[in-house]
């Protein structure tokens, strides 16, 4: 690999397709679907963790797990009703197809894959600028734990030092910061500053828009 190659690791739910708030009132409707009142405001910070990890982390180790994966499957029901109308961010396209240009290697780590992931990056509308998708089918452990950032440098063939991933939640910070890669945080996904600063944010931006304007003098200058 040339030394010169770099990577920009993004995860997209919240980060560049505004689906986070969808993703807590499906996975309401299905955790009430199967007798569980959980608050919306916890679900909004559990957002982020793969499927199972995120009924565990809201139900706890004294729920019925046979029951996860029912919840799992209601939740995926409710959410792909909106696969044909989620929404980019501002500039999430324009974002990617200039870090393109500008000689990083795109790569996005995400928890979702198949007919979601497609409905994910129809919304981002960059496909000639994405190099490579990691999702959390390739790992054997999602955020926050580093393997889908890990994987996603494999796929750039880039090292930790040379990267950057950009993320929205807590355990993207974690996940990133596990991994020896620099972590920008977004505030689009309704996750506080202060909470992405201690879990690992380098810097902080509003949006992919905010990202954009503000490339020269930020992490990915």
């Amino acid at each position: 690999m040339a030394h010169t190659e770099r990577a920009a690791v993004f995860d997209v739910d919240g980060t560049l397709v505004d689906t986070n708030h969808l993703h807590v009132v499906t996975w309401w409707e299905a955790l009430r679907q199967a007798g569980h009142q959980v608050p919306t405001h916890a679900i909004h910070r559990a957002v982020g963790l793969p499927s199972t990890d995120l009924v565990a982390h809201l139900l706890g180790d004294d729920r019925d797990p046979d029951q996860d994966a029912a919840i799992s499957a209601a939740h995926k029901a409710l959410y792909g009703q909106y696969f044909d109308r989620l929404p980019a961010l501002p500039q999430a396209g324009p974002l990617l197809r200039r870090l393109h240009r500008e000689g990083w290697t795109v790569v996005l780590a995400t928890s979702a894959g198949g007919a979601e992931l497609s409905a994910l990056r129809r919304a981002i509308d960059a496909d000639d600028a994405i190099a490579a998708t990691a999702s959390a089918d390739d790992v054997d452990r999602g955020k926050p734990a580093p393997e889908p950032v890990e994987h996603a440098l494999e796929l750039a063939g880039v090292p930790a030092e040379r990267a950057v991933f950009v993320g929205d939640t807590v355990w993207d910070m974690r996940a990133g910061s596990r991994a020896g890669v620099r972590c920008v945080g977004v505030l689009c996904g309704g996750i506080p500053r202060g909470d992405l600063e201690e879990s690992g944010a380098d810097a902080v931006y509003a949006d992919p828009a905010h990202l954009l304007a503000s490339l020269r003098q930020g992490p990915l200058a």
